[in-house]
């Protein structure tokens, strides 16, 4: 259960990262991604539960510092509300996935939990390609400044994501 525990949390700090977003469409989500519409999320079957009240707090924590981090402006709130838009569905759809998992890993066999595993692995790449769409639209939106501002704070995110973590 605490594997799982930290494997949902280092997931959905990912999905949220900007570093990891913007640079790659969502956690780095640099303004590369494609104009095209990507393939929808893997989502959990319908009627799945609202994502968790502390993932709900993680990603709003996460908008709320990013908006003053990029000094996001009146004209630019569209832009804006789409990109979080993007944030929170691709960490409800995630939270899903991992509920989801986590109430059927104890009976899964091992071709099972590698598909499972898949399901979730395609989920982050959609997640990811929508994210990076989304701020595609919003970068270009952005002044000099707040370029200068969004390449700094995903350059240092993705860094900091970069190093090695040590196991307690």
């Amino acid at each position: 259960m605490f594997i799982s525990s930290l494997a949902r949390g280092a997931a959905l700090a990912a999905l949220l990262a900007p570093a990891v977003g913007l640079a790659q469409s969502a956690a780095p989500l640099p303004p590369t991604a494609a104009a095209t519409s990507p393939a929808p999320a893997a989502m959990p079957p319908a009627g799945s539960p609202a994502p968790s009240a502390a993932t709900q707090a993680s990603v709003d924590q996460r908008i709320r510092a990013l908006q003053s981090q990029l000094g996001i402006t009146e004209a630019q709130m569209p832009l804006w509300s789409a990109f979080t838009q993007a944030m929170r569905d691709n960490a409800a759809a995630t939270d899903a996935l991992f509920t989801q998992r986590a109430g059927a890993v104890a009976t899964m066999s091992a071709p099972d939990n590698m598909h499972s595993y898949a399901q979730i692995a395609r989920a982050y790449a959609d997640n990811t390609e929508r994210l990076a769409t989304a701020f595609d639209s919003l970068y270009a939106s952005l002044s000099d400044t707040q370029k200068q501002a969004a390449d700094t704070l995903f350059r240092q995110q993705t860094t900091a994501a970069a190093q090695p973590r040590t196991r307690r």
